[in-house]
């Protein structure tokens, strides 16, 4: 499975760490949520439920919430206590429905994430005509691609990826200078305005990737074959050639190319080459010095420009062939992750600078400025949390509240390494939620969060239908061979693609919650009958009706305030501490907690958790 690159990367890294602490209060939890989807699958026509036998029928039990239990039609490929796909039909007035599909077992955590993909509206399966098309792609014939097949290129990846959109060549000039080529998979040369694969491309919008799964936007002969950027073989690309002088670009190319990667590194393998334990090979040894060297550049002037800083990591988790989930692993980003983050930003930035200067029609990635009052409550938040604070301007404009907010993450940052790590969830998640949702927009408005005034999504077209439309854009406007997007679609289009990219996240959120309680669920078995395990634990957020706790190994789960007796518990202000009305003890973002599982409802993803201790840390 390919992570996402760039922005869209680093904010997936956020907004998945500590995800019940980042949860709106105002957020419908997980059973509201699934009240809602039941509504709305009459409409569907297609139910996840569960088989169970009521007297002589087979009735289809709803899986992920509440509502009608249909009368199944007896078949062959399941029976009682399988996890399937319905079809329901109102017939003679009473809920029928057969088996579309038999998904698994309820209690396998691959089944049900499969169960839960579709539950969400994901279709798992391509129209037979648009597989047909993606199996058979013809490339557009254009004049002047270059051919760059003997250019030392390499690909660095997840060891399990199987989709590579975007390479990298680099060469050192001199003293602080280099050469960079960005290649990107050229999707548009495939996949044609109005056809059939992009239509669905369309619709889709965005792969989403929940643990051991992918939904693909496009199918599997493209995202995986003739676009995928694999090794030793002559693939089609859009490059992006850049002279750099330090961290300033000091020229840049656009155009079609031919290439040949010459070798699919993964980010364990550079890592331990950066580190001395393993040589790099010729021909790309010293192509990767150079592009490590660029790189360590662009971070220097990142830091100095403003972004926001704030340190996480993604789950991975480990499957076995039985589809039951064995481990959880929290990635943090290394240098390898870095190299390849801001050369795509890099890259990003330069065409999206392109496509402004000359009036292109396309979608820029916009990330707007927060409001002051935002900054003005974040400041609060942590003020009341005892964690410094920047200076706040009275009243203060957007410009003013961003570059608050901007030092404030770093200020964060700052104090959860002097407490050994301790908060640094909880208080990147506050940072987080001050700031507005990045999302598509045919006008050039910047983004905040990586500190640019140009910024678009370009280099995962394979991934994301806004990086096709600027592909388009791109091109056409350097003549290389297409036709520049039509204005009047974009706005349809920048909304759109945005409500399929929130809803991504939300599944992908979902499924990661859900992976995590059968990897707990594992756990609390091996540990035997009867047996309690402690777990030491640290608040991450707070709402009204308890704390969200993280603990163990990556878990996370609420800790009901109900379970706190002898006491009546209000949240503060700031939304940031709850404090018991007759004891004045407190709960609080950061603070030490040691706790037992109550309850996990794995495929809801929910965990309660009891309290043994609460145990503040010294203010």
């Amino acid at each position: 499975m390919s992570p996402r690159r760039d922005e869209k990367a680093a904010a997936a890294r956020l907004r998945r760490a500590g995800q019940r602490a980042q949860r709106d209060p105002d957020e419908p939890q997980p059973r509201e949520r699934a009240r809602d989807r039941a509504a709305e699958r009459p409409q569907r026509g297609e139910l996840v439920a569960l088989l169970e036998k009521r007297g002589r029928f087979m009735v289809g039990q709803p899986f992920f919430g509440s509502g009608p239990k249909p009368i199944v039609d007896r078949d062959r490929t399941s029976n009682y206590g399988d996890l399937v796909l319905l079809r329901v039909s109102n017939r003679g007035g009473k809920g029928h429905a057969k088996v579309v599909r038999r998904l698994g077992r309820p209690d396998v955590a691959a089944d049900v994430l499969e169960a839960l993909m579709l539950d969400r509206g994901l279709k798992r399966r391509f129209d037979p005509a648009v597989e047909r098309a993606a199996r058979e792609p013809r490339a557009v014939a254009v004049d002047g691609r270059r051919d760059l097949r003997e250019l030392t290129t390499f690909t660095i990846d997840p060891a399990t990826a199987k989709d590579f959109d975007d390479a990298i060549s680099a060469e050192a000039l001199g003293e602080e200078r280099w050469r960079i080529w960005v290649h990107i998979a050229d999707v548009s040369a495939y996949v044609r305005p109005g056809d059939l694969v992009d239509r669905e491309a369309f619709k889709r919008s965005t792969s989403v990737y929940v643990p051991g799964k992918v939904e693909p936007m496009l199918p599997e002969g493209l995202s995986n074959d003739a676009c995928s950027l694999r090794p030793h073989a002559d693939r089609l690309a859009v490059t992006v050639e850049l002279e750099l002088h330090a961290a300033a670009v000091t020229k840049v190319a656009f155009y079609r190319s031919t290439i040949r990667s010459d070798e699919r590194l993964d980010y364990e393998r550079v890592d331990r080459i950066f580190a001395g334990e393993e040589a790099a090979q010729e021909p790309w040894a010293e192509p990767l010095r150079a592009a490590r060297a660029a790189a360590a550049a662009l971070q220097a002037k990142r830091e100095r420009q403003g972004a926001l800083a704030i340190e996480s990591s993604e789950p991975e988790f480990t499957f076995d062939r039985e589809g039951h989930v064995t481990a959880v692993e929290g990635r943090v980003q290394t240098e390898s992750h870095r190299l390849i983050e801001h050369l795509m930003i890099l890259a990003n930035e330069q065409v999206a600078k392109l496509l402004a200067e000359r009036r292109s029609p396309a979608l820029f990635r916009v990330h707007e400025r927060p409001d002051g009052s935002a900054a003005e409550r974040l400041v609060a938040q942590l003020a009341s949390l005892g964690v410094p604070t920047p200076p706040l301007p009275e009243s203060p404009t957007s410009q003013q509240a961003a570059e608050v907010i901007a030092e404030a993450s770093r200020l964060v940052v700052e104090h959860a390494r002097r407490n050994g790590g301790a908060g640094a969830t909880g208080l990147g998640s506050l940072v987080l939620r001050s700031l507005k949702q990045a999302r598509y927009d045919p006008r050039n408005l910047g983004h905040t969060g990586l500190g640019l005034e140009h910024y678009c999504h370009f280099t995962s077209p394979i991934r994301r239908y806004p990086d096709l439309v600027c592909h388009r854009a791109l091109l056409a406007a350097v003549g290389g061979g297409e036709e520049e997007p039509q204005a009047s679609r974009l706005p349809g289009a920048a909304d759109w693609t945005s409500a399929r990219e929130r809803d991504a996240m939300q599944i992908e959120r979902a499924a990661d919650d859900v992976a995590r309680c059968f990897l707990l669920e594992r756990r609390l078995f091996e540990a035997g009958a009867g047996a309690q395990p402690e777990f030491d634990g640290e608040v991450v957020s707070v709402i009204g009706a308890g704390a969200f706790v993280a603990f163990g190994d990556g878990y996370e789960g609420l800790l009901p305030v109900r379970r706190l007796r002898g006491d009546w518990w209000e949240l503060n202000e700031e939304g940031t501490i709850l404090r018991g009305e007759r004891s004045g003890a407190t709960i609080r973002i950061g603070d030490a907690v040691r706790v037992v599982v109550d309850r996990v409802d794995a495929p809801r993803g929910r965990v309660d958790l009891y309290p043994l201790e609460l145990a503040q840390p010294a203010r």
